[in-house]
């Protein structure tokens, strides 16, 4: 449990320093002279970059842990956000966040599979995703509003140098923070997942202690990846494009009206860091009900996805409703959506087959996060962006494959009181 909570603090640093950056990106480079369409590249490079450390992250994190990759990547990291305070031009820009992407890929993977291996049982594991999305909401609640107080009172460049030190602190700290230990597999963590569960607590068959691990390798070629249909990633590929327009439309909307330059983009990110935010207090909301982990993670995922979706639509046709609101809505979908996902995940794969997991996870998130704000900046001065981000998440609901999900369920049933 100690690490878990030295992990948590590292965590909410981390995170902290990453989403304090949400509101100052876009104005920073309108300041630079960067128009909306190059400002969506920016962000959509870094998500794009992903991809090839989410591949490396998911063979090195089963092969050598957790642990080099959390500190690796924070170290980098503020290295290269102590570099971004210097830049001049937006070609800079886009070529320091684009380096940036490849080093925090192995965060997420690393993080998540690190939590994963420290579970009990099914419960535990979700208990531990939820705590991983309070802290990242956590964070997420006070930093928006933190980056833009830091830029109107001592500008970007500092701004970029004080967010770069605290990630270099805090990734020296993690070398004597987080104690990685190779933990075996469990005949708890083991039944969860196969695709027979033995009932009244009973774990694989005696003669058979590989079994779990058999089935996975054969769920695998055969369409699965640990226990999950591929179909399914195309979900979480559409939470993350609707999210990527979200954070690019929100900075791009209170940009408007307050003219270029430094003095001008330092005042909108004040409001726009509020906005942040607000998203941020109604994922508090829904992580803060405990009892939301009983109920299944796939049928969180679903709910919260179709919630996300009429928000997006109510948005797109400009409804009478109040953005506060509709922000905070988001907020708690989010807070929903993304802990069951990941308990999702965990409890249908095998303890070594963690990193490749949450790998690919992260690889359909960059895919998204690098889609939306292309599009949304491309797109519109003729289409509403937020129309993109509802047919993206109806379409994810509607190829969910549920009828190959049904072995999932009773793997996932909560044990008797």
């Amino acid at each position: 449990m100690r690490t878990a909570i030295w992990l948590y603090l590292f965590m909410f640093v981390a995170f902290f320093d990453l989403h304090a950056q949400y509101p100052i990106l876009s104005p920073y480079a309108v300041s630079l002279g960067a128009a909306p369409s190059f400002i969506g590249l920016i962000l959509g490079v870094y998500s794009i970059t992903h991809l090839p450390g989410n591949l490396i992250a998911g063979y090195g994190v089963d092969r050598y842990g957790s642990k080099k990759f959390i500190i690796a990547s924070m170290l980098m990291a503020g290295l290269l956000l102590l570099f971004q305070s210097q830049v001049t031009n937006p070609w800079q820009l886009l070529v320091i966040r684009s380096i940036s992407g490849f080093v925090l890929a192995f965060l997420s993977p690393a993080c998540l599979a690190l939590l994963a291996r420290l579970a009990r049982d099914r419960i535990h594991q979700s208990k531990l995703m939820a705590g991983n999305g309070l802290v990242h909401t956590l964070a997420s609640v006070v930093s928006p509003a933190a980056g833009a107080f830091l830029v109107a009172k001592i500008g970007f460049s500092t701004s970029f140098s004080v967010l770069g030190w605290l990630l270099i602190v805090t990734g020296i700290l993690a070398i004597f923070g987080i104690q990685e230990k190779r933990i075996a597999l469990t005949p708890a963590i083991s039944t969860m997942t196969g695709h027979h569960v033995h009932h009244h607590g009973h774990g694989p068959e005696p003669d058979q202690p590989g079994n779990s691990l058999q089935k996975s390798g054969q769920a695998l070629s055969s369409g699965y990846t640990n226990g999950i249909p591929w179909l399914f990633f195309l979900l979480p590929l559409a939470i993350s494009c609707s999210q990527g327009i979200l954070y690019f439309e929100l900075p791009m909307l209170d940009n408007h009206g307050h003219g270029h330059g430094h003095a001008a983009a330092a005042q909108s990110v004040l409001s726009s860091g509020i906005l942040f935010s607000l998203v941020s207090l109604g994922a508090l909301l829904t992580l803060s009900l405990v009892f939301l982990n009983r109920v299944h993670p796939l049928a969180r995922t679903i709910a919260g996805c179709l919630m996300l979706a009429l928000i997006f639509f109510t948005m797109a046709v400009g409804a009478p409703v109040s953005l506060y609101v509709l922000l905070f809505l988001i907020g708690m979908a989010k807070g929903v959506i993304f802990p069951a996902i990941a308990s999702l995940l965990a409890a249908t794969t095998s303890m070594d087959r963690y990193g490749k997991a949450y790998s690919i996870l992260s690889i359909a998130y960059s895919i998204g996060s690098f889609i939306g704000p292309i599009a949304a900046g491309q797109l519109r001065t003729s289409l509403s962006p937020y129309y993109i981000a509802f047919f993206m998440l109806m379409a994810g609901l509607c190829c969910l494959p549920l009828e190959r999900l049904r072995l999932i369920p009773a793997a996932l049933r909560p044990p008797a009181a």
